[in-house]
């Protein structure tokens, strides 16, 4: 069966006891709008999480149906609403308005997309009942269906602004949280202009992020390890098709680098037969390695911690090593 039927082209439709009436009709213009009012709900439900509140707006959705079946069989009683759906709308507001405190000021729509678009339903909500009004006068309506329509509009107004408190709530939370992180920062700031400082997760974490970007850059998939001046691991990480092995080379190059406080480039020249450091890779059970691709980390003149990465030659490797420390000067 085709989605168009053609009978409505002269611009008249049916109701169930009324034939062929104008499209302009106060009847159909309500039930047109209460239609365009569960849409605009449905695109509220949409934008929330909590299926809780989902679920109420489903159910509010169903009702706005029933008033509409009820508009156009008017003589059908299972479609006048019983006062018990009003009674439960005024409870979901009392317990609303309950959680926050509401705002006595006049408001301005648009704190966020998702209360003004809420806003937006309840402006619509509004419009329906100054439509059913004219039908009522005209036609009469269920007594039921009015106060209902009222009170959704009332919900609507209080849903808004709860969203629009929770928004508040959350900007608080990350201007605070931001606010620490600043204060972190500053102590951690301090310690390295005192020497006492080391590198932090975060520091490490963004440090590896540009690490990353640049290798991606040049076509290498490398193992990046950040130890802190102690020689023990803050963060590792292993970019996709990195070799199994580069695991724990790169975290030994990042240890060898705060051990002996120079880059393992340049350890690897001292490391040679008749060097200053020749066997020193014999030592420490095998955890200095020399070959290029590790650097200590130095803030203020402070080594702050160790860079290793292992994912190409020695020579590779230490390049990509000039290139973190460059972010860090």
């Amino acid at each position: 069966m085709k989605i168009y039927t053609k009978a409505g082209d002269a611009g008249t439709t049916s109701l169930v006891h009324t034939k062929n009436i104008a499209k302009s009709d106060d009847r159909v213009e309500v039930m047109g709008t209460i239609d365009e009012l569960t849409s605009h709900i449905g695109l509220v439900k949409g934008k929330i999480s909590s299926q809780q509140t989902v679920g109420f707006l489903e159910t509010i959705q169903k009702t706005l149906m029933t008033i509409m079946a009820g508009i156009a069989d008017s003589y059908n009683t299972q479609y006048k609403l019983k006062e018990a759906s009003i009674n439960e709308i005024e409870k979901e507001i009392d317990k609303m308005e309950a959680s926050f405190e509401r705002p006595k000021h006049f408001i301005l729509p648009g704190t966020n997309p998702l209360s003004a678009q809420i806003d937006v339903a309840r402006c619509v909500a509004r419009r329906a009942e100054r439509c059913l009004s004219a039908v009522s006068i005209k036609f009469g309506s269920d007594t039921g269906a009015k106060k209902y329509l009222n009170r959704l509009a009332d919900y609507l107004y209080i849903l808004a602004r709860y969203y629009d408190a929770a928004s508040d709530q959350k900007e608080e939370e990350n201007l605070e949280k931001e606010s620490k992180l600043n204060q972190d920062e500053l102590v951690q700031e301090v310690l390295l202009r005192m020497g006492y400082g080391k590198i932090t997760l975060d520091m490490a974490k963004k440090l590896i992020e540009k690490i990353e970007e640049e290798a991606k850059r040049r076509g290498k998939n490398a193992v990046i390890a950040i130890c802190g001046p102690d020689g023990n691991p803050v963060a590792v990480h292993v970019m996709d098709g990195a070799y199994l092995v580069s695991f724990d080379v790169a975290v030994r190059k990042a240890y060898t680098a705060v051990a002996v406080k120079m880059s393992t480039m340049e350890l690897s020249k001292l490391a040679q037969p008749g060097g200053t450091f020749y066997g020193l890779d014999k030592l420490e059970g095998g955890k200095i390695v020399i070959f290029g691709g590790g650097v200590p980390l130095v803030k203020n003149d402070n080594i702050i911690g160790g860079l290793g990465i292992s994912g190409g030659t020695g020579e590779e490797d230490h390049s990509l090593c000039e290139y973190a420390l460059s972010l860090l000067s």
